[in-house]
């Protein structure tokens, strides 16, 4: 993607001529012009100098962005620079304005006093009427020269209309002028002539266009103001370590595996990871939590967060553009140069305006010029109706209705941590209606977690959990490290642990204080010790709830059980529902097994469960899903890809893989769930202000220009003046951008009632919601090591991503000791068994 700044844009018609010209250019795939950051991006194989090429062929300019530049952000943010020169030319043109209108009005109608020079002088007050309305014209001839370029180009724009209203006002009063120097003029002919110029109007729509040039310039910059301060959160300087000494360096200096330093109150220069230290990191400006994250040794820091405490040195792993805050920067930039679906006729509708606001300037004047000789009105009433419909027309407000809005959108959704790719994304996740929620990362925390402790009779809760502390922290099981973790949030030192072994597919032993410990399955330790009816109605609660439970004997004796379960994120069970409280169904699609996926999706409230869900099968449901509304997925890892990519709307958890991330249309960078209900509510806001600008923007010219062309005098009696029809045009554009800025005001994880939609009906609940089963070829193939349920995901993930084409199901079993591929044809065992053990497990051929 390729992206240009374009000048010489005025309004939509000028963006339109400008796409029009460079989607004819031969290798050009797609073409997005913004009228808000008068900037252009252009997918293919098209060269620049193409490119360029014909959009000045079109009557434009066009430079190609950041050639040959390196800098920390890429992206520019056109402040509008402009703003300055037009007040300049606005406060010049005005005082002169003023004293023109002295002259036209204050002398000529209300009889204010002039130099006696100009009593009884009509033909003075002309020509200084004359001279100060041609002082104007020059300098705002800006105007003249691109209205009249576009009008040479066949592309006519809006400073056409404004240069043709104030050229025939202008041409008009020349020519009453010169009539007053007729000898043929005699009495009191002359002084009646200067009440028919209009060197007053021309000039009068020249400032008040200016003056909403600047309206607009302002609001304009204002809408980028989101984008701006996220690139102002990135240090210039990072303190590095080089040598053994600290060094402040540009921040475009810093390369990847160099070490810098963080202390408290300072900003974290690029991405990298602790290598010494622990400090607490605000995090709040990248993902919207306003809690501080504790950071220790291993842990990842993002550029533009805030040390708050400690002491930290990191070691630089991602600078430039490939940082956290580059990325959402540039996705922030390119989804607001994107053009929503809902745009598409506002588009249309702007490409063709001014050529008909022109014929119907035309027609106006010529129906006039022949109704009014039967009134007893004159040439100058007609021509003052067709100039009145000339400037109050206005495309800029159809053009500008959608772009700003959804730029201030994805700046407020990228303060709250949401990042829209594009904006269709921005207006398709407001039209969702159901929701479907991946289970292991997105409802869940996605990592075991100790949930139980339940000790034997006359064994504590510290004993169990010290004994199981010193014999776990030798093994690398993702429940080891839940039960060591645990331990070590309630201040236990673990005993020293000798012989310690790992027994595949069983559990672990070890020697603790002298007698031996045996950990592992319920089958396991059966074997070294009895269990009584309690315990073990204990452990089949705990298997019931999901959660995985571990047993414990030492020197023969049960010591109790240790239950770990991937555990529900804190706000997942609210944020459900305020899912269903917008009116959205959710469903919750998994790959793990019915019974674990049912109590975790009963603890959160979901509508449905789908359990035992291959990524082939969570497409399907998706498309079921589809039938019955828009659906948006949402999830986490390399298994959701394909889901992500069939749903109507894929959003991705910022903590997920890169493959998801990419699959997604949006991306929830603090990887809430409640985010993901923001953004929902936040699209239908900015939905909301679109509908609205549009509006705005149509009725305005649906109203007024028949205003302008006299349709209204037989009704109302009412006409406009050309200067009160400039006036409208120039606020038209002001009002849209205006309006589009109040939702920096919007606080989208505030519940909004009037966002609140009819639920849809979901598919008819089948008994078997293993989807992706087609049962051809079934192979069954010995695993060791397996030894709970957890292990079992380890394995059937490794093999889902082994690249097996067409595998349909794989079915993993740490009890039976197997695995089970159904495939549509004979499996390739080599890459299987290269999976198993890559993931950690051993393969022991086929059964």
């Amino acid at each position: 993607m390729e992206r240009y700044d374009i000048g010489g844009m005025s309004c939509a018609a000028c963006s339109a001529r400008v796409e029009k010209a460079v989607n004819g250019v031969d290798g050009v795939t797609s073409c997005s012009v913004s009228l808000l950051t008068n900037s252009m991006t252009v997918e293919g194989s098209a060269p620049p100098e193409t490119i360029i090429t014909a959009v000045e062929k079109a009557g434009y300019t066009a430079k190609a962005q950041n050639a040959g530049t390196k800098q920390q952000n890429q992206i520019k943010i056109e402040k509008p620079n402009e703003v300055r020169p037009l007040v300049q030319r606005f406060v010049i043109s005005l005082v002169l304005l003023l004293i023109l209108m002295y002259f036209s009005m204050g002398h000529v109608m209300w009889g204010f006093p002039l130099p006696a020079f100009f009593q009884y002088n009509p033909v003075a007050i002309a020509l200084t009427e004359m001279l100060l309305c041609i002082a104007i014209m020059v300098i705002n001839k800006r105007f003249f020269i691109s209205g009249f370029k576009g009008l040479i180009h066949r592309a006519p724009n809006m400073d056409t209309l404004v240069a043709l209203g104030s050229a025939a006002s202008f041409i008009w009063s020349v020519y009453l002028t010169f009539k007053t120097t007729d000898p043929m003029t005699q009495g009191d002919g002359p002084m009646m002539i200067l009440h028919e110029l209009y060197y007053e109007s021309a000039a009068m729509i020249l400032v008040l266009i200016t003056l909403g040039k600047i309206l607009e310039a302002r609001s304009k910059g204002k809408t980028t103001d989101a984008l701006q301060s996220l690139m102002d959160l990135s240090p210039e300087t990072a303190v590095v370590e080089r040598d053994g000494k600290e060094a402040e360096i540009p921040i475009e200096d810093v390369q990847i595996g160099d070490i810098f330093i963080l202390r408290p109150g300072m900003s974290v220069p690029v991405d990298g990871v602790v290598i010494e230290g622990e400090s607490a990191i605000d995090e709040s400006m990248l993902t919207g939590e306003s809690i501080p994250v504790d950071k220790a040794v291993d842990s990842k820091v993002s550029s533009a967060t805030i040390n708050q405490s400690g002491f930290l040195k990191c070691r630089a792993t991602r600078v430039g553009e490939d940082t956290t805050l580059s990325q959402i920067i540039r996705t922030v930039y390119e989804a607001s140069a994107t053009k929503a679906p809902i745009a598409r006729v506002a588009d249309k509708v702007s490409g063709v305006f001014v050529p008909i606001v022109m014929g119907i300037a035309l027609v106006t004047f010529i129906i006039w010029l022949l109704v009014e000789p039967l009134s007893g009105n004159e040439f100058a009433s007609a021509l003052e109706r067709g100039i009145s419909v000339l400037v109050i027309s206005c495309p800029c407000a159809l053009g500008l209705a959608t772009p700003v809005s959804i730029m201030v959108g994805n700046g407020v959704g990228a303060k709250a941590g949401i990042l829209f790719k594009n904006a269709e994304a921005l207006e398709t996740a407001g039209k969702t209606q159901i929701i479907a929620l991946d289970k292991t990362g997105t409802v869940t925390k996605g990592e075991p977690e100790v949930t139980d402790i339940i000790p034997a009779n006359s064994v504590s809760e510290k004993e169990l959990l010290q004994i199981a502390c010193s014999i776990e922290r030798l093994s690398s099981h993702p429940l080891a490290d839940a039960i060591t973790a645990y331990a070590e949030s309630q201040s236990l030192s673990p005993l020293p642990c000798e012989n310690f072994q790992n027994i595949a597919g069983h559990g672990l032993t070890g020697d603790v204080s002298g007698e031996q410990v045996y950990a592992g399955s319920v089958k396991f330790i059966c074997e070294k010790t009895a269990i009584d009816q309690a315990m073990q109605d204990q452990i089949d609660r705990l298997s019931n709830e999901g959660k995985t439970p571990m047993l414990f004997c030492k020197g023969g004796k049960l010591l109790g059980v240790i239950a770990a379960a991937d555990t529900v994120k804190e706000d997942s069970k609210e944020a459900i529902a305020e899912m269903k409280e917008l009116g959205l169904r959710v469903v919750m699609i998994t790959g793990d097994n019915e019974k674990t996926a049912k109590a975790i999706g009963d603890s959160v409230g979901v509508d449905r469960v789908y359990a035992g869900v291959l990524p082939s099968g969570k497409s399907e449901i998706i498309n079921e899903l589809k039938q019955y509304g828009k659906v948006a997925m949402a999830g986490d890892g390399i298994n959701d890809a394909p889901a992500l990519t069939t749903a109507d709307t894929g959003i991705a958890i910022g903590s997920g893989t890169d493959i998801a991330i990419d699959s997604a249309d949006i991306v929830l960078v603090g990887s809430r769930l409640s985010d993901l209900t923001a953004a929902i509510r936040l699209s239908r806001q900015t939905l909301r202000n679109i509908h609205e600008n549009l509006f705005w923007a149509f009725i305005y010219n649906i109203i007024g220009i028949p205003l302008a062309a006299g349709l209204w005098i037989p009704i109302f009696g009412i006409t406009l003046n050309p200067m009160f029809g400039a006036a409208a045009m120039s606020l038209s554009s002001f009002c849209v951008v205006s309006n589009a800025l109040r939702l920096n005001l919007f606080d989208p994880h505030k519940p909004h009632q009037k966002y609140k939609k009819a639920a849809v009906a979901l598919p008819p609940a089948a008994e078997n919601n293993d989807k992706g089963e087609m049962k051809m070829i079934a192979t069954v193939v010995k695993v060791e090591g397996m030894m709970c349920p957890m292990c079992e995901k380890h394995v059937e993930e490794a093999i889902q991503t082994a690249g097996i084409s067409d595998l349909l199901r794989v079915k993993a079993s740490h009890e039976k000791g197997t695995v089970e591929l159904v495939t549509e044809s004979p499996v390739n065992y080599e890459l299987v068994a290269a999976a198993v053990t890559k993931a950690g497990y051993q393969p022991k051929g086929t059964v």
